[in-house]
């Protein structure tokens, strides 16, 4: 039996990082998944903050994805490793893994919100995908109450769909520029947390089959949102996330010095 407890939203991309880190690392988990509102509770109560992921595991709590990465990252040998050995390559690995959990990660996510709070069906069914019965209830019963907190929550108000679909594609941009040298990855030729970061933080506007839960695909949205979709995909650091989700994530290396489970 896994002897890790990750409590998750589902469908949130932080958590998806989450669950990349550790599968790659063939760290076997547990998912326990809520619906929003209700992770706060669970993130608490696993002895974290208000925000999910939360690792639960034998050597401790861990209540942020990048800090899960790590904890990963320490069963692998250091060719394989999401942070590299070497201190500059390190360094560059960190802050753009920085800079896309707090740009790209809050402004796909309540780019993605703007639309789908407005999408019942397609929502609770994508959205509660393994919750408990009675959060499926609870979020279909109070589906008004809940688009009245996810708004306020995210803080989404007239236009701020079109500024964060502007600062998404000014991230695509830099994304695209960093590899327009020709370099298989974003901090050179080696896959890092970088760019399961980009990945995993895209999915929000991207919607890779790959995903670890099942996520709307273009032809089941609304006529605008999936042309919307179909644009980042088409877009070259589009094309680079897709690719690296068909590659790596379920991708799975070695671990050393402890048990998978």
């Amino acid at each position: 039996m896994p002897v890790r407890r990750l409590i998750t939203i589902p469908i949130s991309h932080y958590c998806e990082k989450a669950r990349w880190a550790l599968e790659r690392a063939d760290l076997g988990y547990a998912e326990e998944r809520h619906v929003q509102g209700v992770h706060k509770v669970a993130a608490r109560r696993a002895g974290g903050g208000s925000t999910v992921p939360v690792l639960v595991c034998p050597e401790g709590v861990f209540a942020e994805s990048r800090q899960i990465l790590g904890y990963a990252d320490a069963s692998l040998p250091e060719d394989v490793r999401l942070f590299p050995a070497d201190p500059s390559t390190r360094r560059d690995v960190e802050a753009v893994s920085r800079w896309l959990d707090e740009g790209l990660g809050p402004e796909g996510r309540r780019l993605m919100y703007a639309h789908m709070l407005e999408q019942r069906g397609l929502m609770l069914r994508f959205n509660c995908q393994g919750v408990p019965r009675r959060e499926r209830l609870a979020m279909t019963a109070l589906w008004p109450a809940v688009v009245r907190w996810g708004r306020r929550e995210l803080e989404i108000a007239p236009g701020t769909a079109g500024a964060d679909e502007a600062r998404v594609w000014a991230t695509f941009e830099a994304v695209g520029e960093r590899l327009r040298d020709g370099r298989r990855h974003l901090c050179g030729d080696r896959f890092t947390a970088a760019d399961l970061t980009f990945a995993a933080l895209s999915a929000s506007v991207l919607g890779p089959p790959e995903y670890g839960v099942s996520l709307p695909q273009p032809e089941a949205l609304p006529a605008e949102l999936a042309a919307l979709v179909r644009t980042y995909r088409e877009h070259p650091a589009g094309e680079y996330a897709l690719r690296l989700f068909r590659e790596e994530r379920h991708r799975r290396v070695r671990a050393v010095d402890g048990p998978a489970a």
